[in-house]
């Protein structure tokens, strides 16, 4: 499979360090599997030890859960209640357990990451992790200060999850593994750090912007593959690396590169069953996809450029041609 090729981290192994140094150990804060456990027998108690054990993530929680501030611990214990009580989420619940029984890999991949993270940008907010249930509502929260990540459990189920199916298209399903989901919580931090920022605001620009992102990925997390990170199957990534110099050439045959149309724009960026300008038969997000492509030409070319001077430059018209892509 040559196409693997295209994959490899050969040109990041500059930005390779030794985790096992200045590790930064990252333990994830089970909500979830306290909230499962609810005793609605004891209620007022159980309450009680969240409030002490999640002070500030309860509330974040549950201000996401009834978009109001909520502080009564009766009402709380009667929202909880309702909602651990709702048969989808019973449903959901039962698989978190069995699902995340065991999460030391993620805890793993996690702390290799927010190492790199760490060693590289020191100076970067690395929030506390915690795993919530949403009833398959809120994927992901965040608090204003960064300070806090929460990530639903219940969106990583797998693909055969019964529930998914009436709810999510399937071209969705293949992202709602487990194994995703250390991706998208360094993603996560990577985006809730580093700021879109264009006057123009062009089809290139947000290529190149999220490409700056992915590549982060792939320095922070060098045992996954590209199109793991992307969010590809293998075939789809064989599709985009077989049709690579045709798809550049459409970009700049329909004149997309330097559009502002936020409707094409998202037709290029967003997840969907394919890349509408481009090929029925294409994965979705390819503008992702090649602007990875020329972050990791550019990077590949300027080996004097780190990381920070990368997300630094919001000239993306210059990151292009420099690529020499």
């Amino acid at each position: 499979m040559a196409f693997l090729g295209l994959f490899a981290c050969g040109n990041k192994n500059r930005f390779q360090i030794d985790t096992d140094k200045n590790r930064v150990e990252m333990t994830i804060k089970r909500f979830d599997k306290d909230l499962i456990q609810l005793d609605t027998l004891n209620l007022a108690s159980s309450v009680e030890l969240l409030q002490k054990k999640y002070p500030q993530f309860l509330s974040l929680f549950i201000e996401n859960m009834t978009n109001s501030e909520i502080n009564d611990r009766d009402t709380i214990g009667k929202i909880l209640t309702d909602f651990v009580n709702y048969p989808l989420v019973q449903d959901v619940n039962q698989h978190v357990l069995d699902k995340f029984s065991d999460i030391s890999g993620v805890e793993n991949e996690l702390s290799d990451a927010f190492t790199y993270i760490h060693h590289y940008f020191p100076n970067l907010t690395l929030p506390e992790i915690y795993f919530y249930v949403s009833g398959l509502n809120v994927p992901m929260l965040m608090n204003a200060d960064r300070s806090i990540l929460g990530v639903g459990t219940d969106f990583y189920l797998g693909a055969d999850f019964e529930p998914y199916k009436e709810l999510v298209y399937d071209y969705m399903l293949q992202n709602m593994e487990s194994d995703r989901l250390p991706i998208d919580i360094v993603s996560a931090v990577i985006f809730s750090n580093f700021q879109f920022d264009s006057q123009e605001n062009r089809l290139l620009d947000n290529m190149i912007f999220k490409g700056k992102v992915l590549y982060l990925i792939s320095v922070f997390m060098p045992n996954r593959t590209a199109n793991e990170i992307v969010g590809y199957t293998l075939e789809q990534a064989k599709w985009a690396e077989t049709h690579e110099k045709e798809i550049w050439r459409a970009i700049i045959a329909q004149k997309d590169l330097f559009s502002s149309d936020q409707h094409l724009i998202r037709k290029y960026m967003q997840e969907a069953p394919f890349t509408a300008p481009i090929s029925q038969d294409s994965p979705g997000c390819l503008g992702e996809w090649i602007g990875l492509r020329i972050v990791e030409k550019y990077m590949s070319k300027n080996k004097d450029v780190t990381l920070l001077q990368l997300m630094k430059t919001n000239n993306y018209q210059e990151i292009l041609q420099n690529s020499e892509y």
